[in-house]
């Protein structure tokens, strides 16, 4: 999957990281956007890396959504935990 390929992915990851856990994110919309897509590639860095499930070239492989918005959840959460009290 190309770059840019991964970087669509990661805006719907991130879409669906804040549908699973809604509420007041500290970056906001564009802050949320950018910690999907950095989680895709990190997801997808640790899924290739360390669970011996290589990427796959196909954009609609189940498994590589699954890294991809588990990055971005994981991302989100620390996030949150990190700045979460920066914007009231």
């Amino acid at each position: 999957m190309s770059i840019i390929g991964w970087i669509v992915l990661g805006l719907l990851a991130g879409a669906i990281a804040k549908l699973l856990l809604p509420g007041r994110d500290p970056g906001g919309f564009i802050g949320t956007t950018l910690i999907g897509v950095a989680g895709a590639f990190i997801g997808g860095w640790i899924s290739a890396r360390w669970l011996d499930r290589p990427i796959s070239e196909n954009f609609y492989d189940g498994a590589t959504w699954a890294a991809a918005i588990g990055g971005s959840l994981v991302l989100l959460i620390a996030y949150r935990i990190l700045f979460g009290h920066s914007r009231r």
